[in-house]
């Protein structure tokens, strides 16, 4: 294994040790390590996070959890500056949530075969680690947040997500962005089907649009997805729901094969670099997802068929985008937009003022944008 893929750190009796790294979300492993236990306390173990040293756990595992969240304060407490314009603060927001997350990764774990936790009070987590790890038949060491992640996603795996516009639950997978913002799903659920025939959800993620076009009596829908694990989430949520004979989840960067009467995508808000594997569902790089959309989808609507384009203005109120951008990109692509939904965001965030982008959040518009081709491709070019 390569030294890029292993953690070294040397035991309070001078050995030298070394055990896998696993980060599902692609965090490099940690350069400098030191082994601490319940003695360790959160003034010196934030003092060595900021200082680039990870801390490799020995003692209790609730006094693990306990020194994370007293660091975590010790982070809060620098108070975000405010930038000289919503680009700007936005930047600085996501500095400081980098830094954040930075220092908090430092608390490491170490994890036995079968992932088993070697510490007092540990709970049990195979299972939420199979979810998101697959099998392991060898020791490995993780940090306490990514596996606090791990084991928050299994718990939304069991529980479900409550949505509305099926009035049943969707499990959303580790590493696969939740419908916990449900204002998109009802646009969905309320714009006015152009046809019954086909339906191509691009990018579907849990497979929820794709669900609630089946539920609403499409009689055919295509939903594509390039990463792994949403497709395996897509898949299995499709399955329990009932709607195999309706949905067919494929794998395919954006559109499938064919024409269909109705094309919907949903892609990320904000264009900006994906830090993690879930950020890819909040950031589109150079909006790449969202020009590759609007830019082909001519070429895969059947005569009189539409395009549902889902996004929030956010980026345009934090001075990501133009508000010219938009309309200059459907008119470049040959479309036109034939109606417009609109809706307000709902979560907490949206209403909390002491969000450094709260001014942003609250005045937050989501829009399903219903396009239609008003030429060929051949006659666009």
């Amino acid at each position: 294994m390569s030294t890029e893929q292993t953690v070294n750190w040397s035991e309070s009796s001078g050995e030298e040790r070394c055990a896998p790294w696993r980060s599902a979300t692609g965090a490099l492993p940690p350069k400098r390590v030191v082994v601490a236990d319940d003695r360790m306390n959160a003034d010196t173990a934030f003092r060595l996070a900021c200082e680039g040293t990870s801390l490799l756990w020995r003692g209790d595992f609730h006094n693990a959890r306990q020194l994370l969240q007293a660091m975590a304060r010790r982070a809060d407490r620098k108070q975000q500056k405010p930038g000289t314009s919503a680009a700007h603060s936005f930047h600085l927001y996501r500095q400081a949530q980098s830094r954040r997350a930075r220092i908090l990764g430092m608390l490491l774990l170490p994890v036995a075969a079968g992932h088993v936790i070697p510490l007092r009070r540990a709970p049990d987590v195979r299972l939420a680690c199979e979810h998101a790890y697959g099998q392991s038949d060898e020791a490995y060491v993780v940090s306490l947040r990514e596996l606090q992640g791990v084991m928050g996603a299994a718990e939304w795996r069991r529980k479900g997500v409550h949505v509305p516009a099926l009035n049943e639950s969707i499990t959303p997978h580790y590493g696969v962005f939740s419908p916990v913002r449900g204002e998109y799903v009802d646009l969905v659920a309320e714009a006015p089907l152009p046809s019954l025939s086909t339906a191509f959800d691009i990018g579907t993620g849990t497979g929820v649009l794709a669900a609630v076009l089946a539920r609403r009596g499409v009689r055919r829908v295509v939903a594509t997805d390039c990463d792994a694990r949403a497709l395996a989430c897509a898949r299995e949520n499709i399955s329990r729901l009932g709607l195999s004979s309706a949905v067919d989840v494929r794998q395919a960067d954006l559109f499938p094969a064919g024409r269909a009467s109705l094309v919907v995508c949903n892609p990320p808000w904000l264009p900006g670099r994906a830090r993690t594997t879930l950020e890819h569902a909040v950031y589109d790089p150079g909006s790449r997802m969202l020009r590759g959309f609007v830019e082909g989808l001519s070429a895969h609507l059947a005569p009189g068929g539409e395009g549902w384009l889902i996004i929030s203005d956010l980026a345009e109120r934090l001075g990501l985008r133009s508000r010219t951008e938009l309309p200059e990109l459907f008119a470049e692509a040959g479309l036109s937009v034939v109606g417009r939904l609109d809706t307000r965001p709902r979560h907490p965030r949206a209403h909390n003022p002491d969000d450094p982008l709260h001014a942003a959040r609250t005045a937050e518009v989501t829009s399903l944008w219903r396009l239609a081709a008003v030429r060929t491709p051949a006659e666009a070019h």
